[in-house]
């Protein structure tokens, strides 16, 4: 990895952490003197059973998602609350100005793979493996349902469509302007959204300008033309068109709009949509059958697949992309 411009991951300190911070006694917190008690403190606010193992074959589809009871239901809670307070078109613009222009880092993708070894998606009710691992299931459930070599990219797809988790695991970004169901801004909140509830307290609520079915849009714009809520998905398919990937646009489609749940899965949000994006919503949907329905399967073996994949990236990519 080399740095072409040293920048701290957010600009903005961390809300969660702030409003942990501001709930204990300040005789009680000392960043410098006490991290590891205040490190304590900050995961109990995040509890889950921690002998629960998600690699469950027989697992039935009815049982993913499931958001009203789960092994990880007060850490994933906890993410929407902030996610759906602190998501407005203001932050969503703001961080559109500040990434959507790269250069910050160049890196290989497998470099930047490896980076997800350790990181752990905290709005998934679902697993508690690294995003590497994720990856990995992903893929090779894909290969498994097209092997011919002619959906390669359908593989290579399936391995880096989190990749865009880079924010959080490089740039530092709290997870709730990372990861998490997409949705978006401009326009009146879809009730289908999971925990919708929550935007009670997020301030476009009270904007008339934003609460109508279009908002500040067009019937028909296309959803190119929409701002989703800002994180992975928007990132990563920045990071590929700007390094002028290979990749099919039904690829494009898979990774910028795959958290999109409220448009792939409830029907949400069509009237903003065009012929092309209807098109490509049959893509997106199957993409969701290996991205959603891995997450119990048995976790592939990294040191087994790396040739496979990296002749892929090898492929479809440059040798080193700008970050």
């Amino acid at each position: 990895m080399r740095i072409i411009e040293a920048k701290e991951g957010g600009e903005e300190v961390s809300n969660g952490l702030k409003e942990a911070k501001e709930g204990l006694k300040a005789k009680d917190f000392n960043p410098l003197g006490n991290i590891e008690e205040w490190q304590d403190y900050k995961e109990s606010l995040y509890t889950e059973d921690p002998t629960w193992n998600p690699t469950n074959p027989e697992k039935k589809r009815d049982e993913f998602r499931n958001y009203q009871a789960n092994p990880r239901q007060e850490r994933v809670r906890n993410f929407y609350r902030v996610n759906h307070e602190k998501q407005t078109l203001q932050f969503v613009l703001n961080q559109e100005k500040k990434y959507m222009k790269l250069g910050r880092f160049k890196m290989g993708v497998w470099e930047a793979l490896e980076l997800l070894d350790k990181y752990v998606d905290d709005s998934d009710p679902d697993t508690n493996l690294s995003q590497l691992a994720h990856a990995l299931q992903t893929a090779e459930a894909v290969r498994a349902k097209y092997p011919d070599e002619k959906y390669d990219w359908y593989h290579l797809t399936g391995l880096i469509h989190d990749m865009g988790k880079f924010l959080g695991s490089v740039y530092k970004e709290d997870q709730w302007c990372v990861v998490g169901d997409t949705f978006p801004l401009g326009c009146k909140f879809a009730k289908k959204i999971e925990f919708s509830k929550f935007f009670n307290n997020n301030v476009d609520s009270n904007n008339p300008l934003l609460n109508t079915r279009c908002g500040i849009y067009k019937r028909g714009c296309g959803l190119e033309n929409v701002h989703m809520s800002w994180g992975h998905d928007e990132y990563l398919y920045q990071v590929c068109v700007q390094n002028q990937c290979t990749l099919p646009q039904e690829a494009l489609y898979m990774i910028r709009y795959h958290s999109f749940y409220p448009w792939h899965k409830e029907g949400e949000y069509m009237h903003l949509c065009n012929s092309t994006d209807l098109a490509m919503l049959k893509w997106v949907q199957d993409f969701n059958n290996f991205d959603l329905y891995s997450k119990s399967d048995k976790v592939a073996n990294k040191e087994e697949l790396t040739k496979y994949y990296k002749k892929l990236i090898n492929k479809y990519f440059p040798k080193e992309l700008n970050w």
